[in-house]
């Protein structure tokens, strides 16, 4: 018999196609993505090299994240958050050389596993849009966090998630992808502070229609355009 509470569960996410789950473990992946978001939000914090003994990676995948952020923030702890199965075997290989103790979580965002004002620091990077429930999600990570807590939240716009090559691709729950300014907006509304500094929309040429082939001919993009990126630091209030 299936369990109800496992169909509520799987109803709050959109699972990755096979093409996607297999991508996100690739070095280009690594290399034009992953490193390229958290060495941005990395330089959009007011204190970048302050303590943080508890990071929580929510939708952690392959979990090279996980090193990452051992490697730039030298935390105690680090606990991998991801709604997969196999997200334990996915993550041997990135975690291996960790530092820091790091814990994984079988866990929905929507309904994070995770006590009250236990984390310093959050990372919600290329996940938001596979959530059902944003509005539920955002407002886990808030409960989560310690007061003055930080969350660092890198994320795909409905721009590039509604385009061509990502709906063959990829797979979301195409009806919750927001905007740039909306995205800002839950999360202001969901109790954090959000400062203008702290923000950062990145036009990635690999975010684009055109792949950025237009811009390398000189053609330059413009000024006003549906962003396609967001990355952003938000604070917990003290």
């Amino acid at each position: 018999m299936t369990n109800s509470n496992s169909i509520s569960e799987q109803n709050q996410w959109v699972k990755e196609s096979s093409f996607g789950t297999w991508f996100l473990g690739t070095d280009t992946w690594l290399n034009y993505v992953l490193k390229l978001a958290i060495d941005d939000l990395h330089s959009l914090m007011a204190s970048p090299e302050g303590d943080y003994p508890v990071i929580a990676d929510i939708g952690c995948g392959h979990a090279q994240s996980i090193k990452l952020l051992d490697e730039k923030f030298h935390p105690k702890k680090i606990i991998g958050v991801d709604i997969d199965p196999n997200v334990r075997t996915m993550a041997a290989a990135a975690t291996k050389d960790c530092v820091c103790e790091v814990e994984f979580k079988i866990n929905n965002a929507a309904s994070l596993e995770l006590p009250d004002e236990s984390v310093d620091l959050l990372l919600c990077h290329q996940t938001f849009h596979h959530l059902v429930d944003q509005e539920r999600a955002i407002k886990e990570f808030y409960r989560v966090l310690k007061p003055g807590g930080q969350m660092l939240f890198a994320e795909s716009c409905r721009r590039f998630i509604h385009s061509w090559v990502i709906r063959v691709f990829f797979r979301h729950p195409m009806d919750v992808q927001k905007s740039a300014d909306e995205y800002i907006g839950m999360i202001k509304n969901a109790g954090f502070m959000v400062e203008a500094k702290s923000v950062s929309k990145p036009y990635l040429w690999w975010s684009r229609w055109d792949f950025g082939l237009l811009e390398r001919i000189g053609v330059r993009p413009p000024k006003d355009r549906e962003e396609t990126m967001v990355n952003l630091v938000a604070q917990k209030p003290v």
